[in-house]
């Protein structure tokens, strides 16, 4: 099928076997893809989009990607297709603050203590919890507050890396649970814990800080 010449919303020069009735989906894909660097095909509508694009048009998100230096990946343990950049050639990185940088290397590391069991459940963890664990992995700086925890998981939500979910009868903001999304280990695709705890170290004051002036964070 021909790409039609007065359609301003699709390409004239590829992707033109790509039929009409699919492409509306096929640009909220993208538009998921390139938006929150993740598609959820667990649930709702995401999953027809999951499913067109992994079964009809994997080969087109792929190249569509690839000279954004977007790889691909495609979990179908976990109904989801990512976006994830090539560190050493993508322009699209996101960045995240001192704050929101913590909560993701502590989620990381909860999310891979989980995993490293063998357990096969969605990985939930409390405020309380993650509140607790940047403790123990930042012991030397100071890291988000109960309060300011929430307003980093703003952000790692809109980008599908955790969902959260406040429990029936929740009367403490420490109550809310965050599912940690598999997204979230390739954000940060550490291949050890060792490379882990080589990043955490960057956050943590030299071990002889006698003549280091203290900045607050």
């Amino acid at each position: 099928m021909s790409a039609s010449t007065s359609d301003p919303l699709w390409p004239r020069s590829f992707w033109s076997d790509v039929p009409d009735a699919d492409r509306a989906a096929l640009r909220e894909v993208l538009a998921e893809l390139l938006g929150r660097g993740v598609l959820l095909g667990d649930e709702g509508s995401g999953r027809e989009l999951y499913m067109l694009a992994r079964d009809h048009y994997r080969t087109h998100v792929e190249d569509y990607l690839a000279p954004l230096a977007l790889e691909l990946i495609v979990d179908d343990e976990n109904s989801l297709l990512q976006a994830r950049p090539r560190t050493e050639s993508c322009l699209l990185l996101a960045r995240f603050d001192k704050d929101e940088t913590l909560v993701l290397l502590a989620l990381w590391r909860l999310y891979d203590d989980e995993i490293s069991t063998g357990s096969q459940e969605a990985v939930i963890v409390t405020v309380d919890q993650l509140w607790a664990a940047l403790k123990v992995y930042f012991d030397k700086v100071a890291t988000p507050e109960k309060s300011q925890i929430e307003s980093c998981l703003v952000r790692l939500r809109r980008h599908r890396l955790v969902r959260t979910l406040k429990p029936e009868g929740m009367t403490q903001a420490g109550e809310m649970q965050i599912e940690i999304l598999p997204s979230l280990s390739r954000v940060i695709p550490f291949d050890d814990i060792a490379a882990w705890q080589a990043r955490v170290e960057t956050f943590q004051p030299p071990k002889d800080d006698s003549d280091v002036e203290e900045v607050p964070a």
